[in-house]
């Protein structure tokens, strides 16, 4: 057999590796922000205000990379696209390790945020794409279980380099894998959209907020923002906010080990609970738990606890998020799936530039580390309850 046709033998299943090194990489860009935190924030000369502005760059970016991928996506393709944004975040990834300065470094986080955008909207594309309807969260699920497991890792290897290593080595790893990828995206990715829709007529927003669909749109923008407030305040503040209540740094590489390690098995698991059971229960009751989690989290007085409720808390998050992610798109005809797509993870995107930013004003006020928590718990009983409704309306649009 040919190479060329052993790789179309295996391309749906290449598909799903090379995306999911995809979402790896940027999970571990992500998670690298909030792990190099303390030592960032020291050499460069950082308040607290800074650096929650400076986490927050990369998702203002994110957010208008979204908007921007989407739509080149859904008329140009999805592959080039794609290879692209991933390019973009690789070598902004290496500017965020070489800057010297807090505006060169909001510059570099927003820069590698834009290729993060460009990105997300066509993994959730072409994971509805390549897959059956009764296998879809599953599928977009295990894809985006990279982004915790590069979060884990860069924890990882946090803990093993212990304080003397230095943080700008874990974005020289970030930026460069990237860039080894994204010529692989080229080689090994299918097109999922056909000719056909490419040049077809379309209008985003009459299919966000045509009279079908616009309760629909609202209500998943709403839940995604306060899912990702409360995941992206934790990626960047859980470290730092296990330290303020009197542990040992290694102790918040800890917690962010045991957070994003236990949202893969949380994606797995409510993927496969969604395409079994329907999305309602594993979301409504989902979210419910989570509010009991940064409750427990909030409250914790000893480490085991602190790594229980992190695990709890980034089993349900980061795991509802990619759940919400393979719903998403279903609610849009196919022309526009991908810039549906981008419109919701931009517009969730406020959530993950909110999150730092509060919990970096909170600490800037004298607020405490368990008040920061459990300012969460609203956040997340009110998705609950956005999340029922959602899931509650009738289906408008065919599988």
């Amino acid at each position: 057999m040919s190479l060329q046709a052993e790789i179309g033998r295996l391309r749906p299943s290449l598909t799903v590796v090379v995306c999911f090194c995809i979402a790896g990489l940027e999970g571990f860009d992500i998670q690298a922000f909030g792990v190099a935190a303390p030592q960032l924030a020291s050499d460069l000369h950082l308040s607290p205000g800074q650096m929650g502005w400076a986490g927050s760059a990369a998702m203002i970016g994110l957010a208008l990379g979204a908007l921007l991928g989407g739509g080149l996506a859904d008329r140009w393709g999805r592959r080039p696209i794609l290879a692209g944004s991933v390019a973009l975040f690789g070598l902004f990834s290496l500017g965020t390790a070489m800057a010297e300065t807090y505006h060169i470094l909001l510059a570099a986080r927003f820069l590698t945020g834009l290729g993060f955008g460009g990105a997300m909207p066509n993994l959730i594309a072409i994971a509805t794409e390549i897959s059956a309807p009764n296998r879809r969260a599953a599928t977009t699920t295990s894809m985006f279980c990279g982004l915790p497991t590069g979060g884990a890792l860069v924890a990882l290897i946090a803990k093993a380099g212990g304080a003397g290593l230095d943080w700008r080595i874990l974005f020289l790893i970030g930026g460069a894998a990237p860039l080894i990828l994204a010529p692989m995206v080229m080689r090994l990715l299918p097109e999922t959209q056909s000719r056909s829709e490419k040049l077809a007529p379309r209008s985003v927003a009459t299919s966000l907020f045509g009279a079908a669909t616009r309760t629909s749109t609202l209500l998943i923008w709403l839940v995604l923002v306060l899912d990702l407030l409360v995941t992206y305040l934790l990626l960047n503040w859980l470290p730092t906010l296990v330290v303020a209540k009197g542990y040992a740094s290694s102790d918040g590489a800890d917690a962010a080990v045991w957070f994003n390690g236990f949202s893969i098995l949380g994606a797995l698991i409510l993927g496969q609970a969604a395409d079994r059971l329907g999305y309602r229960a594993p979301v409504t009751l989902g979210f419910i738990g989570l509010a009991f989690g940064l409750y427990g989290l909030a409250n914790a007085a000893s480490l085991p606890a602190i790594l229980a409720f992190s695990a709890l808390s980034g089993f349900l998050a980061i795991g509802l998020i990619y759940v919400l992610f393979a719903l998403a798109p279903t609610l849009y005809p196919s022309q526009v799936r991908a810039a549906a797509s981008g419109a919701a993870v931009a517009v969730s995107r406020l959530g993950s530039i909110l999150g730092p930013v509060v919990a970096g004003q909170m600490r800037a006020n004298g607020f405490g580390p368990s008040q920061v928590l459990q300012a969460l718990v609203p956040a997340a009983l009110v998705a609950a309850v956005a999340g029922f409704v959602l899931l509650s309306l009738p289906k408008t649009t065919p599988d």
